[in-house]
């Protein structure tokens, strides 16, 4: 039997953390958005403002609702406070094992003895770093950037897991019209970011040995396989394509997957030369001299539409 969920802490107020706490304050559920940090407590609402503004402008939420779930968050420093009647408690600190553990640890010492705990961690098996006692309701709940906008959600628990902590979080975002994909044991990466390390490991092949520009790559994945993958999959793509077609390609494959690599040099160049990304103004492309805070926002508009274009034309 599944439990309901009305009161949130999120711990963790960065990239992750602040866009955690506007999904489930859309989702109607009071949060608590706890950091030490002053600078991310004081960044996190205008982050979470600005992702309002995206969504009421493109018709996603109404004005009234953006009110209400700015309304629903709250910030503070101190864990206590944060935990002290949470019913699910989300974890999106640091990507450290030593933070990790210590925080579970406060957890345990602090949260209703209830409460669900769901990790946002990516690769990180966090289990073994979990206290016995919280075992059968700690869960892995894993969402992908901008999570307001993109609607997956990897969810896996350990051995020891409640089937009633996955169900309850599982039926909770899918009534928020998110999707979750309950995998069914743990592995790094889980599904989407594994795909993703695949693909990079030949990108950054393709550019160390010269085969192709950023700009080559990124028009092949756009306006190649990005154009199939959001009506197709990858899956349905080779039922279209025939299944036989694929056996013979398997049979008769030609390339030679790029080698294993620690370090990517093209990588290395951009980052001694200061371009970091869009925060730092330029990475594998110029901006233009314009503002990460517009550059993500053009990024969460072009989501924004082309979401509701793939909710308008539906599945085959």
């Amino acid at each position: 039997m599944t439990r309901t969920i009305d009161r949130v802490a999120v711990l963790g107020a960065g990239l992750m953390g602040h866009a955690l706490a506007l999904v489930h304050a859309l989702g109607g559920c009071r949060v608590t958005l706890q950091d030490v940090s002053p600078a991310a407590r004081d960044k996190a609402p205008r982050l979470i403002a600005a992702a309002l503004a995206t969504l009421a402008a493109g018709g996603e939420v109404t004005e009234a609702a953006a009110a209400a779930a700015r309304a629903r968050i709250a910030i503070t420093e101190d864990l206590a406070t944060a935990l002290a009647d949470a019913d699910l408690v989300v974890e999106a600190v640091v990507e450290d094992p030593t933070v990790k553990r210590a925080l579970f640890a406060r957890i345990d010492a602090l949260a209703p003895r209830d409460a669900l705990i769901a990790s946002n961690t990516s690769y990180l098996d966090i289990f073994p770093m979990v206290p016995p006692s919280r075992a059968a309701t700690t869960l892995i709940a894993h969402w992908y950037t901008p999570p307001y906008l993109v609607d997956l959600v990897d969810l896996v628990g350990s051995d020891g897991t409640d089937p009633a902590a996955i169900a309850t979080l599982r039926d909770l975002y899918a009534a928020w019209g998110k999707k979750p994909v309950v995998l069914r044991r743990f592995i790094p990466g889980y599904v989407a970011n594994r795909l993703q390390a695949a693909l990079s490991r030949e990108v950054n092949w393709l550019l160390d040995e010269g085969y192709a520009t950023p700009q080559d790559i990124d028009d092949a994945v756009i306006h190649g396989l990005a154009l199939r993958m959001p009506v197709l999959g990858h899956l349905k793509k080779a039922d279209f394509t025939g299944l036989d077609m694929t056996r013979r390609a398997l049979a008769n494959a030609t390339v030679v997957p790029a080698p294993d690599r620690t370090r990517c040099e093209t990588l290395e160049t951009l980052l001694a030369a200061g371009r970091g990304g869009v925060m730092t103004g330029a990475g594998f492309f110029e901006y233009g001299g314009r503002s990460a805070d517009e550059l993500f926002r053009a990024r969460d508009e072009r989501l924004l539409s082309l979401k509701q274009h793939l909710r308008r034309i539906g599945d085959i």
